[in-house]
């Protein structure tokens, strides 16, 4: 009994520290070769991981007592867990939207209800409890920047946090890339490829609704890579004259008679707004966007006559959703959360916190963390979007950064 307590004595002596890791928002294939990263390296340097489950949900309803069932709430991560979910996509510690700075009071904790019955509530005290209860000396959340703004909101009261930006959008501030977008525009160009098609094959126009709040990205680089005649973005207000004009020269210039618009589904007309699915929000404040794909799907087909001699031109319609979130990690999203996960570690290993990874112009780096908050990440219309033709620039390419669209923009 004796020798047994000893050897959980020097086995706690040996632990360099504990680092907790945790996954927020949207699922993008490369979260789990994130985690992968970090945790083979942090065991392999001494350190003990946790996996908080859920996003920030998990840390905000764990129970304070070593009595308690928290399975749902965190895990231990070993090399064997890690390395079987490393090369899939998804996230095994599970997602969500959790903010825990402003809870509602329906989804308070039942062990927290009687303390925080407020309209909303701030459990921030809660979670700083939790981290402290579980040991954790690191936190490092992998996300966009709402999940990320959080944990700019922790840093400020004094946890060590390292983050790593994630979100097929490519919208964090700072970085010329987030873990998903490469597998996002690939998806994107690949489904294209074949509905096209069918486009071809009844003479249409194909209107395919992509994501993108309040940046362009995955609209723009599929077309700037072949894959649509025209690309309608959050950050400029389009004329749907214009449009159906432009995509009905196309079809009938195409011997296949067939022309392709990706419409991100934060793009609005001119003098309209955002069009939402439902008026539910987040908690982040964020209403479900959709349904900017059937809107311009039908314009297009009422105005195609005016355009088309006279003529309607029908319309195939798809909205590819969680097509292009699903599924294993392409190449660059089975690398670059390699590189980030160990880039974070680098920073722990150097007592840093405070910052999130980044990649800057082709070179790997690290930032301030206040980046994601003090900051936006949207496309230059000036510099990359031509809005008498509705698509991307094709400037000179010379020096630009890997992705053309960078962070400083």
């Amino acid at each position: 009994m004796e020798s047994h307590k000893n050897q959980k004595e020097v086995a706690v002596k040996k632990t360099k520290g504990v680092i907790a890791i945790l996954t927020g928002g949207g699922d993008v294939p490369g979260l789990n070769p994130a985690i992968r990263a970090v945790t083979i390296r942090a065991n392999r340097e001494g350190f003990k991981v946790i996996g908080l489950r859920r996003g920030w949900a998990g840390i905000t309803e764990l129970i304070r007592d070593h009595k308690a069932d928290n399975s749902n709430c965190y895990q231990i991560l070993t090399d064997d867990i890690v390395n079987k979910a490393g090369r899939t996509g998804g996230t095994f510690l599970h997602t969500s939207r959790t903010r825990p700075s402003h809870m509602s009071k329906s989804s308070v904790p039942e062990h927290l209800s009687d303390i925080y019955n407020q309209e909303t509530n701030d459990l921030t005290p809660e979670v700083i409890k939790n981290l402290e209860w579980l040991g954790v000396d690191y936190l490092i959340p992998i996300g966009g920047d709402d999940t990320l703004s959080y944990g700019v909101h922790l840093y400020s009261k004094g946890v060590k946090v390292v983050a790593i930006p994630k979100t097929m959008d490519n919208d964090v501030p700072g970085t010329d890339y987030c873990i998903g977008f490469s597998t996002c525009v690939t998806r994107t160009i690949q489904m294209t490829n074949s509905l096209r098609t069918s486009a071809g094959s009844h003479e249409r126009l194909l209107v395919l609704e992509v994501f993108g709040r309040y940046a362009g990205f995955t609209a723009m680089l599929p077309t700037m890579a072949g894959s649509a005649n025209r690309c309608v973005i959050p950050e400029y207000k389009f004329d749907i004259d214009l449009l159906t004009k432009l995509l009905v020269d196309d079809r009938n210039n195409n011997p296949s008679k067939y022309s392709i618009v990706l419409v991100s589904e934060g793009a609005m007309f001119e003098g309209g707004e955002m069009i939402f699915s439902d008026s539910e929000r987040d908690a982040y404040g964020h209403a479900k966007l959709g349904g900017i794909g059937d809107v311009v799907s039908q314009k297009l087909k009422e105005l195609s006559a005016k355009y088309n001699h006279g003529k309607t031109i029908n319309v195939i319609n798809q909205k590819l959703g969680y097509m292009v979130r699903g599924g294993d990690p392409d190449a660059l999203d089975s690398i670059v959360p390699m590189a980030y996960g160990n880039l974070a570690l680098d920073l722990v290993l150097k007592g840093v916190h405070g910052r999130i990874v980044v990649l800057k112009n082709g070179r790997y780096d690290n930032l301030p963390i206040d980046v994601v908050t003090s900051s936006k990440k949207v496309v230059d219309v000036s510099e990359h979007y031509n809005t008498e033709r509705l698509r991307p620039f094709y400037h000179s390419f010379e020096m630009k950064p890997f992705l053309l669209m960078a962070s400083d923009n």
